[in-house]
């Protein structure tokens, strides 16, 4: 009975920890985010290629792909911005652990198993700027298909920084009805390649 009770106390004291590190994370990412629009122009672009991508006329689903060309660059520079505005932050603050579930103080229990999120947001904001400023190598379905694929592995960084990469990965399957594994595959070559070697494949 004593060791049951025990680890009681052991696991709420853990869950207040993690609960109280998780809150310290959000409300810092969302210190930064609050500056930008990437969540309306992330949302505006998707609503926009499910519009192009549905358009019984061609010519109607050509203007709406064109009108999108704005949004995206909006979204790339917007991000690259927030991206170097993070940069700034120190270390300590910015490490993530790989571990599949979130405990607390993980990256410093377990140093050897996180990742700098300052480095994979710029390895997205590079991964969005590539797509939007080469749309000559890619079809506009292409281009909308590898750039939704980068902007929600990046939300799942995101996530990922504030919760774990279970959450994170959960959260992509059931918003977007999309796997980690599939966002990966989807993403550019060299933001997968950058990406994977960041935080292991």
């Amino acid at each position: 009975m004593e060791t049951y009770v025990l680890l009681m106390l052991v696991g709420f004291g853990a869950y207040a920890l993690k609960s109280a590190e998780q809150r310290r994370r959000i409300s810092l990412l969302g210190s930064h985010l609050k500056n930008y629009q990437l969540e309306k122009l992330m949302e505006s672009l998707t609503e926009g290629y499910m519009r192009a991508l549905g358009a019984d006329d061609p010519g109607r689903g050509e203007q709406i792909w064109l009108l999108m060309k704005d949004k995206e660059v909006a979204l790339s520079e917007q991000f690259r911005r927030f991206a170097t505005e993070m940069s700034r932050l120190s270390a300590d603050s910015m490490l993530v652990s790989k571990l599949a579930w979130g405990l607390p103080y993980a990256e410093r229990l377990f140093p050897g198993a996180v990742f700098d999120l300052r480095k994979a947001l710029e390895i997205h904001a590079r991964g969005i700027a590539e797509v939007v400023s080469n749309d000559a190598q890619r079809s506009a379905k292409e281009r909308a298909f590898t750039l939704s694929a980068e902007m929600i592995l990046m939300q799942h960084t995101c996530h990922w920084y504030c919760k774990s990469k279970t959450i994170a990965s959960a959260r992509m399957l059931a918003r977007h009805r999309t796997t980690y594994e599939q966002a990966v595959a989807a993403v550019s070559p060299g933001t997968r390649q950058a990406y994977l070697g960041l935080v292991g494949a």
